[in-house]
């Protein structure tokens, strides 16, 4: 069981990684703004139908990990690694000012719209079992009590 979760978390980052490079080339193929946060290409009905689809794919496969696969041992670790790729999202300001990730727009929109997409379905598989492994350690440490 170890191995197929061992697999089974790989296999959806990777997919993680590969609609994020799908829907962010589709996002910049979209882009007519010069600002990323205010850009089209992300605000594109298609693109958000799409973007919506593969955020709940990702949700439900992180909560199938969270619910299956994570040790005892492996919690902290796990919610380290959760709360630095939710940092390394945001940025510093998050859409509106100072995002982290705009001056790779500057070199060119897709390289901006691949960090984003990426990152953010990362952080939509990896967040809902952050969740569900940190309530269940709250409820073991009450129990322990």
């Amino acid at each position: 069981m170890e191995q197929i979760t061992k697999w089974a978390y790989i296999a959806f980052v990777a997919i993680a990684v590969i609609m994020g490079l799908v829907v962010g080339y589709m996002a910049s193929d979209k882009h007519v703004d010069t600002t990323p946060w205010t850009a089209t290409g992300w605000m594109n009905p298609d693109v958000q139908d799409i973007n919506g689809w593969v955020t709940l794919v990702m949700l439900i496969l992180g909560i199938i990990i969270g619910i299956t696969s994570i040790t005892a041992k492996e919690v902290a670790p796990f919610l380290i690694a959760t709360i630095a790729l939710m940092v390394a999202r945001i940025g510093i300001g998050g859409y509106i000012v100072g995002d982290v990730w705009y001056p790779l727009s500057r070199i060119h929109n897709l390289l901006y719209y691949w960090a984003t997409g990426i990152l953010n379905y990362i952080v939509a598989f990896a967040a809902p079992a952050a969740v569900i492994i940190a309530v269940r350690s709250v409820f073991a440490m009450a129990k322990e009590k």
